[in-house]
């Protein structure tokens, strides 16, 4: 069975994203963006809401055509690219570069496709990762939380009415002082 993955950068104080939808204090530097691509470019697709794959959509298709882009963003241009994308949006008729768009979260669409072969699926976006977790669709989070406190923003993880059995699989502290806490559902 593959994994539904939810992969995302965190303030110390909770938040995704600052005011505005600022991600300006994420500190993604040459060995944090490859650790990304080594965990990424296994994986069999990519799992978004309309906002987040418009932002991925904005920038990475051609990223590895910039003479200043590092060696890991060519690798994820790359990655990202050639990833089977599926993108939950209610208003999107099509979406590009190997997308598929579905209209809404099917509990039972998403576990036939968890069923199916290949690498395990990364969920991007905040607002489709607690659809997810409303179905208890979600077996691993791998939450890289920033050396920053933001103060106010978006927070990751909305209210929820019962508490979430996780075990911690990995730690990992990046120099840039970005801690990776990667943990697996308890089923």
């Amino acid at each position: 069975m593959r994994k539904i993955v939810v992969q995302m950068s965190v303030s110390l104080d909770g938040f995704f994203e600052g005011p505005g939808g600022d991600i300006g204090w994420h500190q993604v530097d040459e060995e944090l963006h490859q650790h990304f691509n080594d965990v990424i470019a296994p994986m069999g697709g990519f799992l978004s809401g309309r906002v987040s794959h418009e932002l991925m959509a904005a920038y990475w298709p051609t990223a590895d055509q910039d003479p200043t882009a590092s060696g890991p963003e060519r690798e994820f241009a790359r990655i990202w690219r050639d990833m089977p994308k599926i993108v939950y949006s209610r208003t999107l008729d099509h979406a590009d570069w190997n997308a598929t768009v579905v209209h809404e979260v099917d509990v039972e669409q998403v576990r036939r496709l968890t069923a199916e072969p290949g690498g395990d699926l990364a969920l991007g976006g905040a607002d489709l990762a607690a659809t997810f977790a409303r179905h208890d669709l979600i077996d691993e989070y791998r939450i890289y939380v920033h050396p920053v406190l933001l103060g106010r923003g978006r927070r990751l993880f909305p209210e929820a009415d019962a508490p979430t059995g996780l075990r911690l699989v990995e730690s990992r502290v990046f120099s840039n002082g970005v801690v990776l806490l990667h943990h697996e559902r308890v089923r």
